[in-house]
Parts: structure tokens; C-alpha cells; sequence
């Protein structure tokens, strides 16, 4: 019975210990104490039906009823009769846990936050599996089994990630299912009494028998393998989250795979792909609008003393119908109908669309919109490859349509969390110097807009710093050089500052123009621009980046280019004064010297960057494998090549007085040339019975060479006689460079060789061909040879380091002394 129960125990620590690949998803690790929690009061009803003999079916009710007055205490619903005892009320309350974590899977992406219905969730499948895995390894033992409800608690993040699993939790799974099986194992040893291995030594407590021992070795190294090989082979692992900062942020500009959307730290992806040298295409669009705005796809809206972060988008479906635009006061609006194609080499849960979009075509439903990010996202699908259509609005606003917006009550939800700023004194006296005297939001934000121009010394460069903490936001305003992500960050938080809500967005601009209707944006056009919220209004968007530095910027009249020259009286229908592209912000704008300066770096001009070209990563890979395949073909050769100069005729040396051509068969040969052929001769039959095993011929090593040549005679070399010949002179000069005082001289073996060879050939099949050319089986079987003879001599000198080891074994040194 202790045995039994010390089963049970390991069963559920075991379950723990598979439970761990939750910590992919959650955020904390609540889950974890709570899990802990149920699966001990599981394991201890467990121990205690099993103490007083209750049958298996008795057990599996115990546990239940343990797993219910441990959910009744971790998940109250405030109804219990007492802490820990359920009323009928709890049981609604748990099916409206239920439902609520349905929506949770829905809404939240990976990690997810401790929600009650989620956590509800995870504890009962946690509980429930240590339940399963107790009735088949202590109940029905079947250990073994238990490993099938274990690996459905491994699935869970499997299929919400669209990345890999991290490797760790899977090692702390799988040792906990190993555990299990020693334990079992140890336990039905223990029962046949005191053990011994087969040659009558003791062996360890974990060490039950040989084979035992060689099965835990295996499974170590199958759990090593599991994990090492999927990193190291090519496209099993990877990573817009290597190529747009997927959990660290790096940025390196490679395609790959994605983590959660909200820890995507898009500042640095942004800033590790506009340095790329590589220019990668991302997106193509087709647009019915003349001249768009951004692409964009992510926001950046919760601001910390280290910078900008992106939350966790939440929504509904796309396939359930988007929010229509409603109706601005001094806002002209027009619908227009996108279609974007996103390459291979994009890879994020993220879609880029146009702001504002109302109606989608080509995404199912596992596609979100969050509406207030404006974003569209999934937990499960990637944007690799995805095709599809979407009809937006594009607002147009005017200076005075803006003005007329009104501030936000102070204690306005978005107006709290849109303006909580860290307190950085150098920014709050630039903020109220640039704001003093202004008396609309708009005018405020203006003048912090203005700010940002050639005129206060402000410069486009790449070469500075990325960061938007409150440091990184001082050095950019002290030293006035950056990019846009510095720019895009400190607007929105001097904006932030000024009391009014503000965002850094995420896209694309429009590169250096359409061809054929269609936008061919590229890692170069990644861009990150300010939006400000005003009331009635909505989010309008204000790029501070000089445009000079952006290569398809687009400027409107409520956030004009501030470097480019005071306009004349602009003329009816001027793009300007409807909101459309600003023309000093094209190729042909009057920054001519920074425009060229940057080209560079901006991919200005009408052409794209051609790179020289360059092999592809997996090619080094392709190669190798080839080299690989090749060796054993190689190997082959060289053997074949060293065996034939071995072979090539040799005169007899003379010295019987004899031996002339009345009595040719009384030649003795003497000295260093009766050994060269018999070397020549043994040289020549194993390139025979090699040449025999690869073209799967039978080879019995207990024939006498007379009796091989005449078997093959017989069976494969009937219709050719210049290969029989052949055969019986090889078979011939093997056995006199055998058994003869003299051997076979003078003949020619090499030929006779090439004669048998071909004979083979024509007689084998195309497979048998290929093979024998690509993977020789005498090469393969003669390393197979050496490598269980080189495991065997290992075998062998472990065990005896291991006995000679076990000789200063404590224990025994204290049973010989007790023995005295």
C-alpha cells in the first residue's frame, strides 16, 4: 500500500511537471499555485480511498468530489454553504466561467492575463488530467497511458502558437512522464524482493535490471533529440517577429515567425529594418484612392517610464461585419476599396489595412478587429502569404473643422489613459512654453507639431539611438537628429503631455509611387507616424518626420510639410487644401540637397534598389546535405581506385630452371613478389564479393573462392562468357594466393574485374544500379560494422569502469564492515 501510494504521489507531480507548456500562455503564474492546489487535494482523496480499500471506481468519485471542493474554494461564486462546499448556485456559477472563457480564448491573444475564466479553465483540465493519469498508472497500472492525457495538456499551447513551443517546457513534461515510469518500474521490482542484475551484482536503487536502465538512457537522449534537432534543422524553428521584433525586439530583418501581437516591440523592429542593407518586398496594395494615406497595421498606446508599449489587441470578427463610419460635421468623407497581397516574407499577426475600414473580403473569422486600435489581428493565423480585400472611408479634415473640437473631461476614461505620462521635467518645460497662449486642442497640438522642423534644427538620420523612454525622448529633443520612430514617440508624448490623448501607429508609407495601380511596399517603407484623438472626431493622424526622410511621405493641409516653403495663394482644388499628398513631399520637393543626402537611406527616387545578388541562406545548407549524400559514393571510388593499382600485372620472378614453356604450371615465384601477389590477389576478390554485395548478390563468407566463382557461374553469369572467364581467373588467383606455395601471376585482374561488373550491372535492376552508384551497400554495411563494434568496446569499458567504480560503492563498504 506505500508503495502504492508513493505512486500516486509521483502521478500527480508528474502531472505539475506536464502542466508546464501552460507557462507559454499565461502571463503570471497564478495558474500554476491554483493547479498545484487542486491536483494535491486530488492526490490526497486519492491516497485516502485507496487506504481504506475503496474499489477503482470509488477512487475516481473520491478524486472527482476532491477536484470539486477545491474548485468550490479557488473560484468562489459567493454562494457556498461554506468556503470550500458547493450549493446549487455554484454550479451556474461555473458554467458561467465556462462561457466567459470562451470569449477570453477569443479576444485574448498569448500570454494571456489572469482572468478568473481562464484560470478556471486551466485548473479544472490540469485537476482532470491528474485524475486520468492516477486511475491508469496507480488504478489500472498502465503508466505508459498516461502519457496520452498528458500530451493533451501540451496541445493546448501547440495550437494557439503560431510559433514554436519554447523547448524547456517541453523537457520539464517529459521528464515528469519518465518519472513516472521509473517509479512504476521500481515499484513492480520491488515486489519479486532483493534485486539483482543478470551476472549477480547489486545494482543501484534506480537501476533495477540492464535493460531497464538501457530503456531510461534512451529516453533521455529521445527527449535530448526532440529538443535539439528542431533547432537545428533549418524551417522547423523561426521568424514580421524576426523581421518585426518578435519578443525581444531585435529587429534583424529576416522573415519568420511571430510571438504575441502585444509584445511585438515594434520600435525596434522598425529601426532594425529601415537599416537593413537588404531590401525585402513586404505588401502589395491596389487601391481605388488616387493617393492614400498610410498603411498601417499596429498602435502603440500605453506609455511607461521605458517607453511605448503595444497592448493586447481585443475585438470580434471581421467575418461579423466592421463598425460603419459615421458622419463628421466639417469632415469630407469618401469610400474607396483596397486589395492587399502580403508576400512570403511577412510573417505577424497583423494585417495592414487603411484606417478606418468597413467591410472585408478573403478573412474568416479567424481574423479580429479591434475597434478602438483599429487594428486587425489574430491569435492563430499568421499574414504570411494572405490575399484580400477591404472597403474603407477616408476622412479628410480641415484646420477648422479641428478647432471646433472640444477638450476631453479630465475624467474622460480615454482622456486618463491616453495622457498618463511619466513625469520628465526637460518635457513638461518644453511643453508649456510651446503650448502657452493656445487655446483649442488643435492650436496645441500645432505648435507642438511645428516644433519638430529644419527651422528649430531638427535633421532625419538614421544613425542615432532608437528608444522612447523619457532619457531617449530628452536626447532626441537635446540633439534634434533621428528617425521616425523618435519623432512619431516624442510627439505623441509631448501631445500626452499637453493633456490630450495620443498614439504612436505602425505601417507602411507609400514608396516612391504606384506602377500599374499597385504599391510595392518594402521593409524600406516600414514607417511610424502620431495620431491625436479629438473629440467628436476620432483619431487624426500628424506625421512629424521630416518628409524629406520618408520616401512616399504624404502630408495634408491640417499637418502640413513644416520645412517646405511658405505656398502662394494656393489655387481652387490644390491637393493641399483637400487634404491630399503635399507636392513638396515628392521626389520633386525643394529639400533637394537632404532629399539626395538621404537617398540613401530612404530609397528616394523613381527606380527601386537593385542588390547585387546574393545566395540564399538554405543554399550552404542544400550543399552540405549534397556533400553529405556523396560520401558514401566517394568513399566507394577511393576503395575501388586503391584496390585497382594494386592489382595491375606483375611479372614473375624465375628461379626454377624449370619453368619454361613445356611446364608453365611449375613457376615458383620467391621474394618480395609472391607477396605483392598474394596482396594483388586478396585486393582483387574483396573488390569481387564487395562489387557482389552491392548489386545484392549472395555472399557466403564459408565458401571456398572455387565454390563462390562456380556459384556465380550458375546463377548470375550464364550468358556472358568473357564474365565467366573472368569470375574463375579471380576465384583462381584467390585461392592459390591462399592455399598455393606460389600464387597467380601475370595475369590481368583488373579487367576481369570490370568484366564481372558489367555483367552484374546489366543483369541488376535501375534501383540496384542507382544504389550500388549513389549509396553502396558494402560501404554502408562495413561502417554499420564499425560502428557496433565501436558502441560494443564502449559497452564494454563503461561497464567495467562501472563495476570497478561500484567496488567503492559506500553501502557496500558499510555491509562488508558490518559483516566483520
Amino acid at each position: 500500500m506505500t508503495a502504492t501510494r508513493n505512486l500516486g504521489f509521483v502521478a500527480a507531480a508528474a502531472t505539475l511537471l506536464a502542466a508546464a507548456p501552460l507557462s507559454a500562455i499565461f502571463e503570471r503564474w497564478t495558474w500554476l499555485v491554483q493547479a498545484a492546489i487542486a491536483v494535491a487535494v486530488v492526490a490526497g482523496v486519492a491516497a485516502l480511498t485507496r487506504l481504506v480499500r475503496a474499489p477503482l471506481w470509488g477512487q475516481a468519485l473520491g478524486m472527482v468530489g476532491g477536484l470539486l471542493l477545491a474548485l468550490t474554494w479557488l473560484f468562489p461564486g459567493g454562494t457556498e454553504l461554506v468556503p470550500f462546499l458547493p450549493s446549487p448556485s455554484t454550479f451556474t456559477h461555473f458554467g458561467e466561467l465556462l462561457s466567459a472563457s470562451v470569449q477570453d480564448m477569443r479576444t485574448q491573444t498569448v500570454k494571456v492575463d489572469d482572468t478568473d475564466p481562464l484560470l478556471f479553465v486551466a485548473v479544472l483540465g490540469v485537476a482532470g488530467v491528474a485524475i486520468v493519469v492516477d486511475v491508469l498508472a496507480v488504478g489500472l497500472r498502465r503508466p505508459a497511458l498516461a502519457g496520452l492525457p498528458m500530451l493533451a495538456i501540451y496541445s493546448v499551447p501547440v495550437a494557439v502558437y503560431v510559433d514554436s513551443v519554447p523547448a524547456v517546457p517541453f523537457v520539464v513534461g517529459a521528464s515528469g512522464y519518465l518519472w513516472l515510469l521509473v517509479t512504476d518500474n521500481v515499484d513492480r521490482v520491488r515486489r519479486f524482493g532483493r534485486r539483482f542484475t543478470g551476472d549477480g551484482r547489486d545494482v543501484d536503487v534506480w537501476e533495477s535490471s540492464p535493460l531497464a536502465a538501457a530503456g531510461r538512457r534512451l529516453a533521455v537522449v529521445g527527449v535530448a533529440l526532440a529538443v535539439a534537432l528542431p533547432l537545428a534543422v533549418p524551417g522547423m524553428t523561426g521568424g514580421m517577429l524576426d523581421a518585426l521584433g518578435g519578443g525581444t525586439g531585435n529587429g534583424n530583418g529576416r522573415p519568420g515567425q511571430g510571438g504575441s501581437t502585444g509584445r511585438i516591440d515594434l520600435f525596434a523592429a522598425l529601426s532594425g529594418q529601415l537599416t537593413q542593407s537588404e531590401v525585402t518586398d513586404f505588401v502589395k496594395v491596389t487601391t481605388t484612392e488616387q493617393a492614400p494615406f498610410y498603411l498601417r497595421f499596429g498602435v502603440a498606446d500605453e506609455l511607461r517610464s521605458d517607453g511605448f508599449r503595444v497592448r493586447n489587441p481585443t475585438g470580434q470578427p471581421v467575418s461579423r461585419g466592421l463598425p460603419q463610419a459615421r458622419p463628421l460635421p466639417g469632415v469630407e468623407q469618401r469610400q474607396y476599396r483596397a486589395t492587399v497581397e502580403v508576400t512570403k516574407n511577412l510573417t505577424m499577426r497583423l494585417l495592414p489595412v487603411y484606417a478606418e475600414p468597413i467591410r472585408t473580403e478573403g478573412l474568416d473569422g479567424n481574423w479580429l478587429y479591434d475597434r478602438n486600435l483599429q487594428v486587425v489581428f489574430s491569435n492563430r493565423e499568421s499574414s504570411r502569404s494572405a490575399r484580400y480585400s477591404f472597403d474603407y472611408v477616408r476622412s479628410t479634415y480641415t484646420p477648422g473643422a479641428l478647432r471646433t473640437a472640444r477638450s476631453l473631461p479630465s475624467d474622460h476614461p480615454l482622456r486618463v489613459q491616453q495622457t498618463d505620462t511619466p513625469r520628465v521635467a526637460e518635457v513638461d518645460t518644453l511643453v508649456a512654453d510651446l503650448v502657452r497662449g493656445r487655446r483649442t486642442d488643435y492650436d496645441k497640438v500645432r505648435a507642438i507639431y511645428d516644433h519638430f522642423s529644419a527651422d528649430n534644427g531638427f535633421t532625419y538620420s538614421l544613425t542615432t539611438k532608437g528608444g522612447t523612454s523619457g532619457q531617449d525622448i530628452v536626447d532626441f529633443l537635446t540633439n534634434k537628429a533621428g528617425f521616425c520612430q523618435q519623432y512619431a514617440a516624442a510627439m505623441a508624448w509631448l501631445v500626452r503631455a499637453a493633456g490630450i490623448p495620443a498614439r504612436v501607429a505602425f505601417g507602411f508609407s507609400n514608396g516612391s509611387g504606384p506602377t500599374d495601380g499597385t504599391y510595392v511596399l518594402t521593409n524600406r517603407n516600414l514607417h511610424a507616424w502620431t495620431e491625436v484623438y479629438f473629440d467628436g472626431m476620432g483619431w487624426v493622424p500628424f506625421d512629424a518626420t521630416p518628409a524629406y526622410g520618408v520616401q512616399g511621405s504624404t502630408r495634408s493641409a491640417w499637418a502640413p510639410d513644416t520645412d517646405a516653403p511658405e505656398p502662394s495663394a494656393p489655387e481652387p482644388g490644390n491637393p493641399a487644401t483637400a487634404g491630399e499628398a503635399d507636392p513638396s513631399a515628392g521626389p520633386e520637393g525643394p529639400d533637394v540637397a537632404d532629399r539626395e543626402t538621404d537617398q540613401g537611406l530612404a530609397l528616394g527616387g523613381d527606380t527601386p534598389t537593385r542588390q547585387a545578388p546574393t545566395w540564399p541562406w538554405w543554399s550552404a545548407g542544400v550543399l552540405a546535405l549534397l556533400l553529405l549524400l556523396a560520401v558514401p559514393a566517394l568513399r566507394r571510388a577511393a576503395l575501388r581506385r586503391r584496390r585497382g593499382s594494386r592489382v595491375a600485372p606483375t611479372a614473375p620472378a624465375i628461379v626454377d630452371g624449370d619453368a619454361g614453356p613445356a611446364a608453365p604450371g611449375r613457376a615458383v615465384v620467391v621474394g618480395p613478389g609472391a607477396d605483392r601477389a598474394r596482396a594483388d590477389a586478396h585486393a582483387a576478390w574483396d573488390e569481387l564479393l564487395d562489387t557482389l554485395v552491392d548489386y545484392r548478390v549472395r555472399v557466403d563468407r564459408t565458401e571456398t573462392p572455387r565454390a563462390t566463382a562456380e556459384r556465380l557461374v550458375a546463377d548470375a553469369l550464364t550468358e556472358d562468357a568473357a564474365a565467366v572467364a573472368a569470375v574463375r581467373l579471380l576465384g583462381r588467383a584467390e585461392e592459390r594466393a591462399r592455399y598455393a606455395r606460389a600464387p597467380l601471376t601475370g595475369e590481368r585482374l583488373h579487367p576481369a574485374l570490370r568484366d564481372v561488373r558489367a555483367a552484374l550491372a546489366t543483369r541488376a535492376g535501375r534501383r540496384t544500379r542507382v544504389l550500388a552508384a549513389v549509396l553502396p551497400p558494402s560501404v554502408l554495411l562495413r561502417w554499420r560494422a564499425a560502428v557496433t563494434d565501436t558502441s560494443s568496446r564502449v559497452v564494454a569499458r563503461t561497464s567495467d569502469v562501472r563495476y570497478r567504480l561500484l567496488r567503492w560503492d559506500p553501502r557496500r563498504l558499510l555491509a562488508a564492515r558490518t559483516g566483520r
